[in-house]
C-alpha cells in the first residue's frame, strides 16, 4: 500500500496490517518517506488509536528496523525507562546502583519531549561524554561499568528515531501506542532480560490522570510479554517535580549529591528503590522487595553505585574526577534569580507541566526538531507541597542566560510561570501517594 494510502486508513479508523506496518517503517528507513509523512501518519494514530495487535507489529518493525543486541555477560541484562516528567532523574542514579548489584545496563534513552527533560541531554552537559558511541565502545562500557547511558545509535531502532523526533514538534506525544512503540522497540532491540517502567501520572505526566496511566502500563507489559521480555510498570506521581531542581546540568548536579549521600531528597530516594527494586527481582538478583531494598540501600552506602557512575562517566569520555569535582566541569548559568513568594500560605500544589514548560522557555528544552539546548539554566530549590512559605521568601531558584536584571526576557517569562504555576492555601495539605499501582506481565506459557 502507497504510504498516503497507509496515511489515510488510519485516518478512517481502519486498522492497519502488519505487512503495511513493517513497510511504513521500512521507507521511514531507507528515506522513501519523508518527516512529513511520518507527522501525518503520528497524528492520525493520535486520533484513532491502534489495536493491540497494530501497537505490537508497530513495535517490532521498529525493533527490526536496525540491529538487535545481544549479550554474553555474567549477569542478567536489565533496564528502566520512564515515561517522562520533570525534576525526573531517576535513570541515571538508578542505573549504576542496579549495576552495583550485579546486573548489566545498557540504557537506551531520549531527549527530551515537549515539558520534560531528556536523559541525553542532562548527560551531554558532562564535558566528553559521548551519548552516541559506537557499537564497540558501548559493549566496552557496559561490560567495564556495568552501566552505560546512551542514545540510539544510528543502526538501533532508527525507525523510531526518527518518530522521536516529529512527535516532539508535532502535538503528538501523549500517544499510548507510539509511546509503547517508542519505548519498547529500544528496549527489545538492546537485548535485555527485564525492563521496570515508571510511568507518570499527574500535572508534569504526559498520562495526566490515572486511568491514562493505567492504559499505558497494561499497554506496555501486554506488547512486552508477547515480545518475551519480563515487564514491571510502576505508576507515580508527577504532581510536583520529583526533585527539587529541573535542568539538565542542575540534574546531574543533583545525582551526585544523591550517589555520594550528600542530600537524597527522600521522595526521589523512594521513586528509585521502588524500580530499582523491582528491576532486582525481575532479574532474579533478589527474592523479595526488602532484599532488593537492602541491597539496593548498600550500594548506595558502600559507595559502589557511585563509583559506577563515576567509571561510566569515564569509559564514555567524560572527566575521571568528575564526581570528586563536578561544579569544576558543569556548565552554570550567567545568572540566578529567586522567584519569591506573593503571599503567605502553604504550598499547596505545583501545575508541574508549567514549571517544565518554564525550563523549556529558558533554553533548557526544544521547541523544534534539532534545535540546541542550554545546559545550564533551569531551576533550584523548588519548594516542597507542604512547605510553610510566607510573603518575600524563596518558591524557587532561576538560572538563566542573560545576565540582565531578572534574567532577561526569558527569565521574566519564567518567573511569571513559577507564580502561575503555584498555589497556596491557608492550610497545610500532605502530597499524595508517590506509588499508585503496579503491573506486571504475564509471560507465555
Amino acid at each position: 500500500m502507497l504510504p498516503q494510502e497507509i496515511i489515510r486508513a488510519k485516518r478512517d479508523g481502519l486498522p492497519l496490517g502488519e505487512d503495511d506496518l513493517r513497510g511504513f517503517v521500512a521507507g521511514m528507513v531507507d528515506g522513501s518517506i519523508g518527516e512529513a509523512q511520518v507527522a501525518a501518519l503520528g497524528m492520525a494514530i493520535y486520533f484513532q488509536g491502534m489495536t493491540g495487535a497494530e501497537c505490537a507489529a508497530l513495535t517490532m518493525a521498529m525493533a527490526r528496523s536496525g540491529t538487535m543486541l545481544d549479550w554474553d555477560l555474567d549477569g542478567p541484562v536489565l533496564d528502566k525507562h520512564s515515561s517522562g516528567g520533570v525534576g525526573d532523574l531517576v535513570s541515571l542514579a538508578l542505573g549504576p546502583m542496579v549495576a552495583a548489584c550485579g546486573a548489566y545496563v545498557p540504557m537506551i534513552s531520549g531527549r527530551g519531549l515537549g515539558h520534560t527533560g531528556g536523559t541525553l541531554d542532562k548527560l551531554e552537559s558532562i564535558p566528553g561524554y559521548r551519548t552516541m558511541p559506537g557499537r564497540d565502545e558501548f559493549r566496552r562500557a557496559v561490560r567495564l561499568a556495568g552501566v552505560a547511558i546512551i542514545g540510539q545509535t544510528d543502526d538501533l531502532a532508527p525507525a523510531d528515531r526518527m518518530f522521536y523526533a516529529v512527535r516532539d514538534v508535532t502535538a503528538t506525544v501523549e500517544s499510548i501506542p507510539l509511546i509503547t512503540a517508542s519505548i519498547l522497540s529500544k528496549k527489545l532491540a538492546a537485548g535485555l532480560d527485564g525492563l521496570v517502567m515508571d510511568i507518570k501520572t499527574g500535572s508534569g505526566a504526559f498520562m495526566a490522570t490515572c486511568h491514562q496511566a493505567r492504559e499505558l502500563a497494561e499497554s506496555i507489559v501486554s506488547v512486552a510479554a508477547g515480545a518475551g521480555l519480563p515487564t514491571a510498570a510502576l505508576i507515580t506521581c508527577m504532581d510536583e517535580p520529583l526533585a527539587p531542581c529541573a535542568g539538565n546540568a542542575l540534574e546531574v548536579r543533583e545525582t551526585v549529591r544523591y550517589l555520594t549521600g550528600a542530600e537524597r531528597d527522600p521522595r526521589l530516594h523512594e521513586v528509585i528503590l521502588a524500580l530499582g527494586a523491582r528491576l532486582l527481582i525481575l532479574g532474579g538478583l533478589a527474592h523479595d522487595e526488602g532484599a532488593a531494598r537492602s541491597m539496593l540501600e548498600g550500594a548506595l552506602e558502600s559507595g559502589a553505585a557511585v563509583e559506577r557512575f563515576s567509571r561510566m562517566v569515564a569509559e564514555l569520555g567524560g572527566p575521571r574526577n568528575f564526581v570528586e569535582h563536578p561544579d569544576r566541569h558543569l556548565p552554570v548559568a550567567r545568572s540566578t534569580w529567586p522567584v519569591l513568594a506573593e503571599g503567605d500560605g502553604y504550598v499547596a500544589a505545583w501545575d508541574t507541566r508549567v514549571l517544565g514548560m518554564a525550563v523549556v522557555a529558558l533554553g533548557g528544552g526544544r521547541t523544534r526538531v534539532g534545535q540546541a539546548v542550554d545546559h545550564a539554566v533551569g531551576l533550584t530549590s523548588i519548594a516542597r507541597v507542604g512547605t510553610a512559605v510566607r510573603a518575600g521568601e524563596v518558591l524557587a531558584v532561576l538560572h538563566c542566560a542573560s545576565a540582565e536584571e531578572g534574567g532577561g526576557a526569558s527569565g521574566r517569562a519564567a518567573r511569571s510561570a513559577v507564580l502561575k504555576a503555584v498555589r497556596l492555601e491557608p492550610e497545610p495539605s500532605a502530597p499524595g501517594p508517590l506509588i499508585h499501582e503496579s503491573h506486571e506481565s504475564v509471560m507465555p506459557g
